[in-house]
Order: C-alpha cells, then structure tokens, then sequence
C-alpha cells in the first residue's frame, strides 16, 4: 500500500510538493479550508480547519509526514498562527509523523549575517524584534523544544522570497503583467541591492527530502537558492526570458507604500520586513546542498515558471518562453 503524506495548505508549495509525493508512489491527504487542491487520483482533498486539533490528529493518523505548508493572511499571524501551529505539533506527537513546517527568514530579525556572501546560515539566532518574525521564531522554538524532548519528529525549511508558479512574490502581480506590457515597474525598496529569491519548487524538494530523510529531522534547514541579485537584474532577467524587452525599473516611493498601506492591510504589515529590501540579503544555503546533494533549479527555469501564470493568462502576448537569456545563464 502507497505510504500517506499529510500536506496542510494548497497553494505554490503544498501543491507542489503533493506533486512531488505523488511522482514517487506514494499518496496525498491534503488539507485546506475549502478542500481544494490538484484533481488526481493520489490526492484526497479534505476541507477542515488546520486549527482543529482533534481533526487534525484523526487526519494524520497513519501517516509517514505531516507538512506545514498553511498560509495564514499575512495580517492575522499574531492570532491566526498559535492555534494552527499547536494543532499541528500535537498531531505529530500523537500520531508520530514527521512534521515538516514551510517557514521563512523572519524570525532572524535584520541580521548583519545576510549583509554579505556567504550571508545568512541556519545557526544565527532568530533574534526578531517583530510581530510576525517573533510568531515564526516561537513556532520552531516549540517544535524542537518537542523533538529535543522526544515527543516529537520535528524539521523546518527556510527560504527567501519566492519566485515560482501561483507564488505570492514580491515579484508577481505588480511587477510581471506591466512588464510583459512593456511598462516601467515599481518593486518595493533601492532595486539595485542585492536579494535572494527561492524558487517554490526548491521549497517542496527539500520539505520532502527532510521529512523523509532523518538527517534533516530536529534542525531547520535553507532552501538551496541562487547568489543573491538586485531586483532590476530579476526583472530584465524575466524580460529576456519572455522575449519582451527591459523596462525601466523604479523604487516604490515610502509615501505611497504608506498610503496604500491604511486600506490595504497585507501592505501595512511591511515595514517589520523591509530590512530585507533596503539592505543586502544574502542566504547561505550550504548546509542543505552539502547534506542532501541538492542545487536550485537551474535560473532560467526558474523565471521561465514564475512568468508562466501569467503568460497563460494573457495568450496575446505570445509564448511562454522566449529566447534564452541574453548574459551568461545562472544555474
């Protein structure tokens, strides 16, 4: 009988990795809200409250892993998240599943580690001072306080921002559709500081290599990820990729960040983020490629994925993937 993997949430890396399970034999319980998810016959989709505990551990039951691919609207961390992660650990403890959690940079705070190469490691502190960096940080606190204890299996992955199909990126909806349009595009701070970005598919590899994997089990791990570049590299980068030529690349001003900000509340909870932005941020994502053999997925695969959503959604514009990329291909 196929071995069962509970994934939490439905969007760019839940579904990924409910893909990635599926392509090596095994079946899917994947849970969300509404009990959406890919139509496959691997794949049982389920609409209940991750938040459930009691639910939760029913649905975990006999299963090998249970990932932690939930998303939360961004403004309701502090209240939304508690309740979700607590299920989550619970499960794993009564039902002895792996419980592999997607996370993120946040609880790090604005290390001076990310200023410069090889950047920012899994063994600086998360020293956040904010609201969202200090539920991310508590989250893994408790996880493998769990594992330490032997209650539970316990392993995290960490990227930076994504890059990728479906992927909330700072890079996405407000940044490729004008680029494609040939208009001039606004990203959020200086576009010529250095960032890394991380590829969704990356994200869902390394959850699965982790959670089935016991040298990934009681320490986080970062997602393996390409050298960090300015924004106005990506974006040029995606033109070529594209077949549509480089636009003008532009600072979103403070004051309009702000004012967009009092209605819009996804963009008011930015300012705790943006040293990410507005100083170098440099992941290093050593530990992961030298433990498990694992690289990024080569660039231009990479922007060739994060640009097809959208050239699906627009057909007049063309292809998909336009001509290979005009500097020396990053991979």
């Amino acid at each position: 009988m196929a071995t069962l993997h509970v994934v939490v949430g439905a969007g760019s890396v839940g579904t990924a990795l409910a893909r990635l399970i599926i392509d090596r034999g095994d079946r899917v319980r994947l849970i969300t809200r509404s009990g959406s998810g890919p139509d496959h016959p691997a794949i049982e989709r389920v609409a209940a409250d991750a938040a459930d505990a009691v639910r939760l551990r029913e649905l975990t039951e006999g299963a090998l892993a249970l990932y932690n691919c939930a998303n939360p609207p961004y403004h309701r961390w502090s209240t939304d998240w508690p309740p979700i992660a607590a299920a989550l650990l619970g499960a794993a403890e009564a039902t002895g599943a792996v419980l592999a959690t997607c996370s993120n940079l946040y609880g790090y705070g604005p290390s001076d580690a990310a200023l410069t190469t090889p950047g920012l490691t899994e063994r600086q502190p998360l020293a956040a001072t904010g609201v969202k960096g200090r539920v991310r940080a508590r989250m893994w606190q408790d996880a493998v306080a769990a594992h330490a204890s032997g209650r539970a299996r316990v392993t995290e992955v960490r990227g930076s921002d994504y890059l990728g199909a479906t992927a909330a990126s700072t890079l996405g909806d407000q940044v490729v559709p004008r680029l494609l349009r040939g208009r001039a595009v606004r990203v959020l701070a200086d576009p010529d500081v250095p960032h890394t970005y991380t590829f969704t598919g990356d994200v869902a590899r390394l959850l699965l290599t982790v959670a089935t994997d016991e040298r990934g089990w009681g320490r986080a791990w970062h997602v393996p990820s390409h050298p960090a570049l300015p924004a106005r590299q990506v974006v040029d980068d995606l033109a070529d990729v594209a077949g549509v030529r480089h636009v003008a690349v532009r600072p979103m001003p403070r004051a309009v960040l702000r004012g967009l900000g009092l209605v819009v509340p996804f963009l008011r909870e930015l300012p705790e983020v943006m040293h990410q932005h507005t100083r170098p941020w440099h992941l290093d994502s050593s530990d992961a490629r030298s433990t498990f053999g694992l690289a990024p997925t080569p660039w231009e695969q990479i922007l060739a994925a994060h640009l097809a959503q959208y050239r699906t959604d627009t057909p007049e514009l063309g292809p998909q993937v336009g001509p290979q990329l005009g500097r020396a291909e990053r991979s």
